[in-house]
């Protein structure tokens, strides 16, 4: 990589170090032996066997729970083992701080975005690494040296920019920039495409590639098994806490990986409910907003009604009109056949409306606050006699939630913060089942969960429908969208540009309408 070369003397110390611990393509470059980490008498994960060899693509696949952050976390010098040990490039390492990973090549570019959104791309590209002569920081010098980088990269990002002023997917693309600009040997993707569009997915995909047959050894970890078979060379499964087993991508299949991972069949995964669909409880007429223009569409009683589409293409905008989060400029929302105003929040809650949003930890819980709380926070006034919260019922509908959505904590005062990606969905999605609503919008989600656990969402879904609810289902992953969606509209350019029945249209065609090739 030409432009990553030419800031390579800046760090001289770590390409020494690389030089002297070199390793030919397809040899073991990171071996686990025996690798442990308890908290308590917790295992997160038991004795593990793993061997890394150099230059391959080696996916991670497991249910959420199984292993595989705390696997991230030791190899990247996080958290310290508890037992077992690490051979790098065939040497006992300790890999005991991240400076000592990052030092001898090791990466990570994690699911959610560790940055300063504040700050301008390049500045985070440069973060704890900055430019400077006489003591001033050299910020132009540092634009053009990230922006050469992003460049050659292939990601169309401008350096300048402030952070925050791109999407989540565009700003996992900076992450991944950062990491390759540190000097890469060894580098792990957690869940990159979660938020990436079509195109920049295929962007991230042919930098892999890349990285790859320059001799770099890449960790995928995804519960997209269609990237799995599309990028990795083996594979390896963790089931809770366990390595069960490694395989060449040749001599596996889909199904084989998720007997491993769950016991349960690909079958059942998208099982959906056969619930007949009764009464409009809401529809909108020529709705337009921020984002979005003249949409009409309803969702009735019994039936989830899909909205796909690129990101960017007006849907998560017109979910938050319809919720009262964006200004609505145009249109009409009628609620059970009368014209309703939904001017803000509050509004659409007492209607009966719940969103779980696109980004369940910035707009969906309260990370800071215990389980219990996040579950609650909708039915405070229900739980409560006056000022006066009732304790006992507080804590007897926290824990049912808690069991009928297999939340895994020991307890409700457990923070938000502490839960893994699934679980935290399962807290969302069980705050609103405690609220009662009656129409559910759902955006992304499952991005981030394993197989299991969509399955286990899936469920949920059907249950809603049983009980007479509706649900707006956004996603950007067209076979869950597909397979789930009584009806499905495919959004493009703000605007709703096609409608289907379930599974009318060829993933093709959907794909070309959302396109617009």
């Amino acid at each position: 990589m030409s432009s990553l070369q030419e800031l390579s003397h800046r760090h001289e110390d770590e390409a020494k170090l690389a030089e002297s611990e070199t390793v030919p393509r397809g040899a073991p470059i990171l071996e686990m032996r025996g690798l442990q980490k308890k908290y308590g008498f917790v295992e997160a994960l038991k004795p593990a066997t793993i061997t890394f060899l150099a230059g391959e693509i080696h996916a991670i696949v497991g249910e959420n729970g199984a292993g595989k952050s705390t696997l991230i976390k030791l190899l990247t010098g996080v958290i310290r083992r508890t037992a077992g040990e690490v051979l790098w490039c065939g040497k006992p390492v300790q890999l005991a701080t991240p400076t000592e990973a990052i030092s001898r090549g090791i990466n990570a570019v994690h699911q959610e975005v560790v940055l300063c959104p504040h700050l301008s791309v390049a500045a985070n590209m440069f973060l704890g690494d900055e430019l400077n002569r006489n003591g001033l920081m050299r910020k132009r010098a540092m634009e053009r040296a990230a922006q050469a980088v992003l460049d050659d990269l292939g990601f169309q990002l401008p350096a300048a920019a402030v952070l925050s002023s791109l999407t989540i997917g565009q700003q996992q693309l900076v992450a991944t920039a950062r990491a390759a600009m540190r000097g890469i040997r060894f580098l792990i993707f957690d869940e990159p495409t979660a938020y990436l569009t079509r195109q920049e997915s295929a962007q991230l995909f042919r930098l892999i590639r890349r990285l790859r047959e320059e001799g770099v050894t890449i960790v995928y970890i995804s519960h997209r098994m269609e990237e799995v078979f599309e990028l990795a060379d083996r594979v390896s499964v963790l089931r809770d806490g366990t390595h069960v087993g490694t395989r060449l991508i040749g001599e596996t299949n889909e199904n084989e990986l998720i007997a491993l991972m769950i016991n349960r069949s690909i079958e059942q995964i998208y099982h959906k409910e056969k619930v007949p669909a009764a009464d409009v409880i809401v529809e909108t007429r020529g709705l337009s907003g921020p984002g979005f223009e003249d949409i009409s569409l309803s969702v009735r009683s019994g039936e989830i009604v899909g909205l796909y589409g690129l990101i960017g293409a007006g849907r998560s905008e017109f979910a938050l009109g319809l919720y009262g989060r964006q200004p609505v400029t145009a249109g009409e929302i009628f609620w059970d056949g009368k014209k309703v105003a939904i001017p803000n929040e509050r509004t659409a809650m007492d209607l009966g409306i719940a969103l779980a949003p696109e980004s369940r930890r910035d707009q969906g819980l309260c990370l800071n606050l215990p389980i219990g709380l996040n579950i609650n926070l909708p039915v405070f006034r229900r739980l409560s006699s006056g000022p006066v919260i009732r304790r006992r019922d507080e804590a007897e509908n926290a824990d049912r939630q808690i069991r009928n959505l297999a939340i895994k904590t020991p307890s409700r005062a457990v923070l938000a913060s502490a839960m893994s990606g699934g679980n935290q969905q399962k807290i969302v999605i069980g705050k609103w089942l405690s609220h009662g609503a009656r129409l559910f919008i759902f955006d992304e989600p499952t991005v981030g969960v394993d197989v299991g656990t969509k399955a286990e969402i899936y469920r949920l879904f059907g249950e809603l429908l049983k009980q007479g609810a509706g649900i707006i289902l956004i996603s950007s992953y067209l076979p869950e969208v597909y397979e789930l969606s009584d009806r499905l509209h495919v959004f493009r350019g703000g605007r709703l540009v096609a409608s289907h029945d379930h599974r009318a249209a060829s993933h093709e065609d959907v794909l070309t309408q959302a396109i617009g090739a």
